[in-house]
């Protein structure tokens, strides 16, 4: 008992973000195959917060996990995996009614990737979609402790149970002067019972995802995104047109990122890494960078030159998890991406 209580205060003392959201697992098929039907396929722990922690706890940061996993095989070897990584786990629950989400991952042989639906579905539906607010109001002392930064996306408000403790999330982030960052994250697959053809957000949608928009600190979209709930890709005027004028970072796959930090706008080209064999978490690891930045200065200390190597930084982390196949196993060390920007810096990419 002594040591439990030893460990719980180590990790209350340590904890600089949370991430809130989806855990869940990637089922990779082969190149160009149907991982519903092509073999072979390959099972890779993900789910956009989850990366985020994970990638985050790979550059040494302290972090908290607020997610939920199924009482399966999958969900316990996930969650051992969380503890290997370091990270605060009091705030992962542990649903005995739904199984952890398999999410079918098709790769192009360019290494894109194109989400599908879901395998091993019970009535109740996912342990994600069930997050627990009661549960999280319990240990949320626990694992907000010292916090600097929620990270959130926008999954959890496809579900009524989840929307419920990720709304109680923000609201006490922000009674509690924690920041928050938001990757819009749009994946239709999980908002929709049966599959559309049409990857545009309805209205309805971007209600729901607008509530949010207005809390956040900082702001990571994709340009397909940007245009869908913006009708702009320029961060300037996506910031302008919300009231807290929030930093806006674009990103565009391999093309320049567009930026907004602090009033500041800036363009970064991408790094392209030598091979690419999967972009599944290059995105999560991007958001890891940037927050790994900002934990050691505020956004409204930001210039031009900081603001250029905080945007340098998060695209070498996500240049370096495209060389592998899943989003958290080839994240990279600090020491990773301080050689790949040394390398990219002598005019080598």
């Amino acid at each position: 008992m002594k040591n439990d209580f030893i460990d719980i205060q180590d990790q209350m003392k340590s904890s600089k973000v949370i991430s809130f959201g989806e855990a869940l697992i990637d089922r990779l098929g082969p190149l160009g195959g149907d991982p519903s039907c092509d073999k072979p396929v390959k099972d890779c722990f993900g789910g956009a917060p989850a990366n985020v922690a994970c990638a985050l706890s790979r550059l040494g940061v302290s972090v908290s996990l607020v997610s939920a996993l199924g009482n399966d095989p999958i969900g316990k070897d996930f969650k051992n995996l969380m503890i290997d990584r370091g990270i605060n786990i009091l705030g992962l629950q542990e649903d005995k009614l739904r199984p952890t989400r398999i999410v079918l991952v098709r790769r192009e042989d360019n290494g894109e990737r194109v989400f599908g639906g879901f395998e091993g579905e019970k009535e109740l539906g996912f342990a994600d979609q069930a997050i627990s607010k009661k549960k999280i109001i319990q240990d949320w002392q626990l694992v907000s402790h010292k916090a600097k930064w929620l990270i959130i996306g926008t999954i959890p408000l496809a579900s009524e149970i989840s929307a419920d403790a990720f709304f109680w999330c923000i609201e006490k982030a922000l009674n509690s002067g924690i920041k928050i960052a938001l990757d819009l994250n749009w994946r239709p697959t999980f908002w929709r019972k049966k599959a559309s053809k049409s990857l545009a957000p309805t209205l309805e949608e971007k209600i729901q995802i607008n509530s949010i928009l207005k809390n956040a600190s900082l702001i990571k979209l994709a340009k397909e995104e940007a245009e869908w709930f913006f009708n702009s890709s320029n961060p300037r005027d996506i910031s302008f047109s919300l009231s807290q004028r929030p930093s806006v970072i674009v990103t565009d796959g391999p093309n320049p990122v567009e930026w907004f930090l602090n009033n500041i706008y800036g363009r970064s080209n991408a790094i392209s890494p030598s091979s690419v064999i999967d972009t599944t978490g290059a995105g999560d690891a991007f958001t890891a960078g940037i927050i790994y930045k900002l934990l050691s200065i505020d956004l409204d200390e930001i210039n031009q030159k900081i603001a250029q190597d905080i945007i340098q930084f998060a695209i070498a982390c996500g240049a370096y998890v495209c060389k592998g196949a899943g989003a958290i196993n080839p994240q990279p060390y600090l020491k990773d991406i301080d050689n790949l920007l040394s390398l990219y810096k002598g005019g080598m990419s």
